[in-house]
Formats: structure tokens, C-alpha cells, sequence
């Protein structure tokens, strides 16, 4: 991609984000978006296919850098306490982009992202888990316990005491580090 190229995704990126913050997806045109990124009709059909394949990608850069902050996905089975504070400074660390891009109709899809990649790579790494009930339930439940844990209580009782619940509760997955029983 040439700097122009380059230049026009991110207008493209920032004005999206920009409308993104005051409305809902479903409420963004892309005649609403052109004019506020200066950019012809044509120029943003050149780079994406509609205003959903724009969200769909941005959010899954997101679900990357959340789970980059996931040093060893198989914590999630062996070191769950530290695969959980990994979580969470990817979601603290992604805050911003969370709030905006998964708000509204699309707040639930972040968890379901990143649970889908967490396995996808737990799987291949150990794929006797695939069909494992317990090992499937124990890492939704610490995703999805941890997201939601982080999301709805961060800002009512602050970032040291949720990561300090959600470590306590974790704790207890270390008991049982084999996911068959």
C-alpha cells in the first residue's frame, strides 16, 4: 500500500471512529462517512466492501492486540491467573477502541472473538481438548468471566480491586489444572 493508500484508510478509519463514538453502527452511512473523511463515494468502496466489512476489520485488529497481550494461550489451562491479568491488560490497554467499536449491537461480540481465537489456538496446540466438555466450559467461563467481570465493574470499584476479585476467583481453576477429570 502507497502513503496515499496509507493516508486515505486512515481518514477513512479516523472519520469512522469519530461517527462510531456518537452512533450506533446500524445509523452510519457511508455518504455520512465520505463526508466526513473528504473522500469520494468510490474511494471508500475501493478499500471496503460496506461500512460493516470497515467495523468487522477493525475490530479484529483489536481482538489481535488483546490477545497479543496473552503471552502463553496455554495459561489459560496451566497459569489461569496469569492468562487472566494478560486478559485484562489487553482490555485495559484497549479500552478506547473497545468502547467505541463494540458498543451497542456489538458489545458481546468481543468475547465471543476472542474466545473463538483462544481455542482455535489451545486446540491445535493440544487437540485432545476440542472435544473435552470440561476443558470447553472452563475457558469460556474464565474468558467471558473475565471480560464481563472487568467491563461492568472496572469503572464502579476501579481496576486494582475487579483484577484483585478476578485473580481471587481464578485462583481457584489452579486447583484443577487437568481438564479431564
Amino acid at each position: 500500500m502507497d502513503l496515499r493508500e496509507r493516508k486515505t484508510v486512515r481518514e477513512i478509519t479516523n472519520a469512522f471512529m469519530e461517527l462510531r463514538s456518537k452512533n450506533p453502527l446500524e445509523k452510519i452511512t457511508v455518504k455520512e462517512l465520505c463526508e466526513q473523511a473528504e473522500i469520494s463515494k468510490a474511494t471508500f468502496y475501493l478499500h471496503y466492501h460496506d461500512i460493516y466489512e470497515l467495523s468487522d476489520l477493525l475490530q479484529h485488529r483489536i481482538v489481535q492486540d488483546i490477545l497479543h497481550h496473552v503471552e502463553n494461550p496455554s495459561d489459560m489451562i496451566y497459569n489461569p491467573r496469569k492468562s487472566s491479568k494478560e486478559m485484562i491488560d489487553g482490555f485495559y490497554a484497549n479500552k478506547g477502541m473497545v468502547t467505541v467499536l463494540f458498543s451497542g449491537s456489538q458489545f458481546s461480540k468481543l468475547p465471543i472473538a476472542i474466545e473463538k481465537e483462544i481455542k482455535e489456538i489451545l486446540f491445535a496446540e493440544f487437540p485432545e481438548l476440542k472435544d473435552d466438555i470440561y476443558a470447553n466450559v472452563r475457558i469460556t467461563y474464565q474468558l467471558m468471566g473475565t471480560f464481563y467481570a472487568f467491563y461492568y465493574y472496572e469503572n464502579i470499584f476501579g481496576f486494582d480491586n475487579v483484577f484483585a476479585s478476578v485473580d481471587r476467583i481464578t485462583r481457584l481453576f489452579e486447583t484443577d489444572v487437568s481438564p479431564k477429570e
